[in-house]
This record gives structure tokens, C-alpha cells and sequence, in this order.
């Protein structure tokens, strides 16, 4: 291969006049240049992810680009290698998160890339390759489609917004406060309310937890994340994180006490998420994913968040059905009783060593 200024060689693939390699950890100013332009390119190819998967748990981290003589980068796709004797030896794009595949200029450089990204998957000895999108890419790939994300067309102003939505959802908004609840919002100052919420939750859904310093990472690399705590008697009854790219604010982690739940803080939570998303002049808003027809979509249906279809396309080493490394996946049924009945404590202390190695 044709060395490309800080590329390292990653692959054989090259055309004559487009060359894929990794890139080098310090040229991220020039991947985060193609990011920030290119069409399809979500908040997570941004490089800050590399560093906070790095630091936080550990995990190795291919980060390929598409090279063209003359151009400069015409696409990228960033792999993460997620290695343990539970769960297997695989490459994800992107692990944690929705979103994360190939981004490219053209369908030959989304190619190569594919190529690249399969050839090392084949020298590493992975058992197979995941890659997130929201196209079918691949689509002689196995692929998952039983997910979608949910997204909001914005208007100008939150009283706009307000206007559109039904007068039922407008009086369920309504209610914690007229019971004494606030929402604030901020940075760090609100890391320890947001998790303690947060942790609690995950305990009694069953789901090991995220480590605090993974949400702390989030908050000093990206400028546009921001926290919001809803209280009540000034205790934290709810709390979401939201972060933004070009014209979408995300929620990727949102949660409420089972115990405050009757009198609707999620709602006002959620409202004020979307407030904040018209505040900033964002123009959509992305609530995450959810699996059709279930509890967690038709709460975000009634906020007239449509679905977008996710593509989650699989390269495997042998085997010919795509794993299902989740929660609702049955032979994990009894291991997700057994944790929601763990003491809060022993599971915030076991979770983070177990959801570091879970896509």
C-alpha cells in the first residue's frame, strides 16, 4: 500500500486512486473535519468516542479511513474489539450506541472500507463483525432490523412544540410540577444525581450498569452533552443526559424511580429535554432506540417521534444467525431476575465490570 501521510496500514485494498488505512491517534482534527460535513455521519463517528472507549474501558480501537489522492478523506468507519471469555471476541461500530458504520462518499469507497474492516476481523481471529446503520448497506449481509430509532421533527420554539402535542400529554407534563417537582439542568455539578437515578433504574431492569467515569468522560469531551435532574422534596426522581450533533439532539440515557413514576417525572423530564433541543435551535430530536409496538416506543410516539429504521449487519467467522448479546435475549432471563434483586451497592460495583464487554 501507498503510504498516505499519518495513515497506518491497515489493509491491501486500494483502488488506484483511493488508498484505506487506519488512522493515526494524532490526526484526529482531520477525521472530525470529515465528520462534521459528511452526509449520514451521526454524533457517534465523532473521534472523542475513540478516547472515552479507550480510557473508560479498555478496549481496543480501529479507526479506518477511506483515502482518496487529490481529496483527502472520502469515508471512514470506526471498529471497537470487545474480547472476553463470557461474552466472545468480536468488532462492533460502534458498541454502547445506535449508530456507527461505514460513512462514505461513494458506494466504492463504502466498499473498500467494508473490505478493510472484514480482512482485519479475519487476521484478528474475531468471531464476527457488527456494524450499525441507518441504511442497508450490506445488504447480502445477515442483518437485525427489530430495532428503530425515534425521531422528532422540531419546530422553531417550545411553545410551538407545546401546541402540537395532545392535551393529555400537555396535562401529564403538567402534573409534577403542580406536586412540587423541578427540572435543572447542567454539567458535572449534576453527575452524582444523574446516576444515582440512573443506577437504580438499570439495577431494577436487570441491566448492569455503566461506571459514573463513563458519563463523566462524555461531559469533558463533548461540549454539547448536558445533564438534567428532575427533583422532588429536592431528592432526584429523574434524570437524563442529552447530547448534541450538527441539527439533532440525542437522549441515549434517560431514567426515572419506579417510585416517582405515578405522578409522571419522566414526562417532565422529557419535556424538558425537548424544550431545551427548541431552545438551542436543534431541528430534530432523537430519542433513542425502541423495538416496535413495545412500552418504551409508544411513549415516544406520543410525542409524534416517527421511527427510523436501524440496519445492524453482520459478518461471522461460522456461525449463520446473528448473536443477541441482550437482555431480551431468553437465555439471559434468569440472570436479569437474579440482578434485579441484587443490593443497589453490589451492583453498581459488579455492573461496569460486566457492560463493559455487552455491545
Amino acid at each position: 500500500m501507498t503510504p498516505v501521510s499519518s495513515l497506518q496500514r491497515a489493509s491491501a485494498a486500494h483502488t488506484a486512486s483511493l488508498v484505506v488505512g487506519e488512522l493515526a491517534d494524532g490526526d484526529a482534527a482531520r477525521w472530525d473535519r470529515y465528520v462534521d460535513s459528511a452526509a449520514g455521519a451521526s454524533l457517534y463517528h465523532e473521534h472523542a468516542w475513540r478516547s472515552v472507549v479507550r480510557e473508560v474501558f479498555g478496549h481496543d480501537t480501529i479507526y479506518l479511513v477511506a483515502e482518496e489522492r487529490g481529496n483527502g478523506i472520502v469515508g471512514v468507519l470506526p471498529l471497537v474489539r470487545l474480547n472476553s471469555r463470557l461474552f466472545g471476541d468480536f468488532l462492533v461500530s460502534l458498541p454502547f450506541f445506535n449508530r456507527g458504520g461505514v460513512v462514505a462518499e461513494s458506494p466504492g469507497a463504502a466498499q473498500e472500507l467494508i473490505a478493510a474492516a472484514t480482512e482485519r476481523a479475519r487476521d484478528l481471529g474475531v468471531a464476527h463483525m457488527e456494524l450499525r446503520h441507518v441504511a442497508d448497506v450490506c445488504p447480502e449481509w445477515p442483518q437485525r432490523v427489530d430495532k428503530v430509532a425515534m425521531v422528532l421533527a422540531l419546530p422553531e420554539s417550545a411553545e410551538a412544540l407545546h401546541q402540537q402535542l395532545p392535551s393529555k400529554l400537555r396535562s401529564q407534563i403538567k402534573r409534577p410540577l403542580r406536586e412540587g417537582a423541578a427540572c435543572v439542568s447542567g454539567g458535572r455539578e449534576l453527575l452524582d444525581d444523574f446516576y444515582l437515578v440512573f443506577a437504580r433504574n438499570m439495577r431494577d431492569l436487570g441491566t448492569p450498569v455503566y461506571p459514573k467515569r463513563f458519563f463523566a468522560a462524555i461531559l469533558d469531551r463533548f461540549a454539547r452533552a448536558r445533564l438534567l435532574v428532575v427533583r422532588l422534596a429536592n431528592v432526584p426522581v429523574a434524570a437524563g443526559m442529552v447530547i448534541g450533533h450538527r441539527d439533532t439532539l440525542e437522549i441515549p440515557w434517560a431514567s426515572s424511580l419506579r417510585s416517582a413514576n405515578a405522578i409522571g417525572v419522566n414526562m417532565l423530564l422529557y419535556w424538558e429535554a425537548l424544550s431545551y433541543a427548541c431552545g438551542q435551535g436543534y431541528r430534530w430530536f432523537d430519542f433513542g432506540r425502541s423495538t416496535p409496538d413495545s412500552g418504551t416506543y409508544r411513549f415516544k410516539r406520543q410525542w409524534g417521534a416517527q421511527p427510523l429504521q436501524l440496519y445492524w449487519h453482520y459478518w461471522m467467522r461460522d456461525r449463520k444467525e446473528p448473536p443477541r448479546l441482550n437482555p431480551s435475549n431468553p437465555r439471559y432471563r434468569l440472570a436479569v431476575a437474579a440482578w434485579q434483586r441484587l443490593p443497589l451497592p453490589i451492583a453498581n460495583a459488579l455492573g461496569p465490570l460486566i457492560v463493559r464487554n455487552l455491545p
